[in-house]
């Protein structure tokens, strides 16, 4: 059990570094989607599974609003059309962080969530950058030694963590990978992503309690197995609902 020792030992490290980064971020999200706000969520390359956590999926509630663009993340073709060297190079284009939230009207009473292990990428770093410019407040997951092994891209010479409110540390190594193997120079088994889901789901746990203690939870998507398939359905529709409902009110209206 070699990747899961090591991947114990790194959620280990999460639980006693980012205590407070992860109860600010929480303290942040409870306060936008308690007031019927929502909390963007963005993320590039594998950074996006953080976004498809969050919402929607069994165990979560409307509230956080997923941005997701495919070009940047639809690895699993590898090779040829949409494959991933375009992918790759897509997530550095300087300039497309603003076309994405050129589709939203961004409000001071949202909040975000950025994601990014490396923190080093123009896209990621320029939708931060947006979104604070515009007054919304940014939560950055990063890994901080990863960020910190190399001189910043960007020409404003930044990284993610630089454009954040609030930076939770996924305390992955440099390259991600956890495991050394003999015989073997490189390591294998990257750590960013269940580092990642574990800092979402606490989050996500973190932010209902707020909300429970306020009576302001959104409906709770719930399988069926557990709550019986008439509730399930009707959870679902509610779900689904609340969030069309606060979507439609961040994307840009005609004029705007």
């Amino acid at each position: 059990m070699k990747w899961i020792k090591r991947a114990m030992e790194l959620l280990g490290e999460i639980e006693r570094t980012q205590e407070e980064a992860i109860a600010s971020a929480a303290a942040i999200t409870a306060r936008v989607i308690g007031g019927g706000g929502v909390v963007h969520t963005f993320g590039t390359g594998h950074s996006r599974m953080g976004v498809e956590e969050l919402f929607p999926r069994y165990g979560s509630y409307p509230g956080f609003h997923p941005i997701v663009e495919l070009a940047t993340t639809f690895y699993t073709q590898v090779a040829g059309p949409n494959g991933m060297r375009q992918a790759m190079f897509i997530e550095r284009v300087e300039g497309l962080a603003d076309q994405i939230l050129a589709n939203y009207e961004l409000r001071p009473s949202d909040a975000a969530i950025v994601f990014s292990v490396s923190g080093l990428n123009a896209v990621p770093i320029e939708m931060a950058m947006g979104l604070r410019k515009a007054g919304v407040p940014v939560v950055a997951v990063t890994s901080m030694r990863e960020t910190m092994a190399a001189e910043p891209g960007h020409p404003s010479g930044t990284r993610l963590c630089d454009h954040a409110d609030v930076v939770i540390d996924l305390r992955t190594p440099v390259g991600d990978a956890l495991c050394q193997i003999e015989g073997l120079t490189e390591p294998v088994g990257p750590g960013s992503t269940v580092a990642a889901v574990a800092v979402v789901n606490e989050i996500k746990v973190r932010t209902a309690e707020l909300l429970a203690r306020d009576g302001l939870v959104p409906p709770v998507i719930s399988s069926a197995k557990l709550v019986g398939r008439p509730r399930s359905e009707e959870l679902f529709e509610a779900a689904y609902l609340e969030h069309a409902r606060r979507a439609a009110q961040v994307l840009r209206k005609p004029g705007a």
